[in-house]
C-alpha cells in the first residue's frame, strides 16, 4: 500500500492535467500541422495513481526476473544505470543456477512515498522511496523516467538509503516537486559535474565530498587493499553523463538539492609471477571472458544519490550501489 508525499488536491486535478498536455500534445494548428508532445508545458511528470501503479509493475517485474534469473523480463522496466547493473547480476545468476534463484525471496516495499516533479520539457520523472523488506531496513529509493507520453515508466537510478536521510523536498501549493536544472549554478556542484567531480575524489581525494562510507572510506579502503603483497590492484573512475545516465535532481526544503548521477569503474588485479589472481566470487566468475592467467580486470557501474547544499559546503553521499558488468581475463 503506498503512501503519498503530502497530497493537497483530489485525484480528478491531476487526471485534468495530464489529459490538457494530451491535448496539447495533439492539437492541430490552423495549417494542419501537429504540435508535438507540449514540451514548453510545465505540468505534473504523473497522476499520483499513475506513479503507484508504476511503483506495483516494476517491483512485480522484478521479483518475477530474480525467481527466474531472466533478465528480459524486467527489461522493459529498467533503464540507465539500473538496467546495467541489474542485467549483469541476473545473467551471473543464471549461469550459475539456470533452473533460478533458489534463494529467492519476493522484495515488498511498504510505506511507499511517492514525490512527483512538475517540469517542462522531457524526460519527465518522479521518486519514489520505501521500506524494503530486503537491505538491511534501507530505504529504497527509485527514480521513474520517460521520455514521451506514449512510453512506459522506467527505473533509471535504484539506490538504498538509511532511515531518516531521505530529505524534504521543497513543494508548491499543490504538492508537487521542483527539477533543479543540471547546470544550475547555485549549488556546491553543478548537478551536470557531479559525475566528474566524484571521479577525480576518488582519484585525487580533495574536499569536495564529505567525509563517509563511499567517499573517505572508499579511498581507505582501495589505498589497503593496494598494500597487499603479491597482488597489484589498479583502479580508473570515469564520469557517466549521457541519455539515460543523465543526472537528475530535485530541490529540497533548505534550498539544496538531491541529486542522482552515475560513474563508470575499472579495476585491474594483476598478480606477482608465479601467484594466482583472487576471484572475487562465483558471480564474478560468471561474467569473465577470457583466461585469467595473470590479471583480472573488472568493470562496474555505480548510481549515487547525494545532497548537494546551496552556495558551498562538501557534498554529502546518502546513497550508492555499486554492480559489476563485466570481467576480463588477461
Amino acid at each position: 500500500m503506498s503512501r503519498e508525499r503530502s497530497p493537497r488536491r483530489p485525484r480528478r486535478r491531476d487526471r485534468n492535467a495530464l489529459i490538457a498536455a494530451a491535448l496539447t500534445a495533439l492539437s492541430l494548428t490552423a495549417s494542419g500541422c501537429v504540435v508535438v508532445h507540449g514540451e514548453r508545458e510545465v505540468l505534473p511528470a504523473a497522476t499520483r495513481a499513475e506513479a503507484a501503479k508504476a511503483v506495483a509493475a516494476f517491483t512485480d517485474a522484478y521479483n518475477k526476473a530474480d525467481k527466474a534469473y531472466d533478465s528480459s523480463v524486467d527489461a522493459p522496466y529498467v533503464t540507465g544505470a539500473l538496467a546495467d547493473i541489474d542485467a549483469a547480476r541476473l545473467k551471473a545468476g543464471h549461469v550459475n543456477s539456470p533452473s533460478g534463484n533458489p534463494a529467492h525471496t519476493p522484495l515488498t516495499l511498504t510505506d511507499v512515498k511517492i514525490t512527483i516533479v512538475k517540469k517542462a520539457g522531457w524526460p519527465r520523472w518522479f521518486v519514489a522511496d520505501a521500506r524494503g523488506n530486503k537491505g538491511g531496513g534501507a530505504r529504497w529509493v527509485l527514480v521513474f523516467t520517460r521520455g514521451d507520453l506514449g512510453e512506459r515508466w522506467r527505473v533509471a537510478y535504484l539506490t538504498l538509503m538509511a532511515p531518516g536521510t531521505v530529505p524534504e523536498f521543497k513543494k508548491d501549493a499543490d504538492g508537487w516537486a521542483e527539477a533543479v536544472p543540471a547546470d544550475s549554478p547555485r549549488l556546491a556542484v553543478r548537478p551536470d559535474g557531479l559525475s566528474k567531480a566524484y571521479a577525480a575524489y576518488l582519484k585525487n581525494g580533495g574536499a569536495a565530498f564529505a567525509d563517509g562510507r563511499d567517499t573517505s572510506g572508499l579511498r581507505a579502503a582501495r589505498k589497503k587493499e593496494a598494500e597487499k603483497p603479491g597482488l597489484v590492484r589498479q583502479f580508473i573512475d570515469e564520469p557517466l553523463t549521457h541519455g539515460a545516465y543523465a543526472p537528475l535532481a530535485l530541490r529540497t526544503a533548505d534550498g539544496g538539492a538531491l541529486v542522482f548521477f552515475t560513474t563508470h569503474h575499472y579495476e585491474k588485479r594483476t598478480a606477482a609471477t608465479g601467484a594466482t589472481v583472487p576471484i572475487p566470487n562465483k558471480d564474478v566468475r560468471a561474467l569473465i571472458k577470457g583466461e585469467v592467467k595473470q590479471s583480472l580486470t573488472m568493470e562496474s557501474i555505480a548510481n549515487e544519490a547525494v545532497l548537494d547544499p546551496a552556495g558551498s559546503g562538501p557534498v554529502r553521499m546518502l546513497g550508492r550501489v555499486q554492480g559489476l558488468t563485466s570481467a576480463q581475463g588477461g
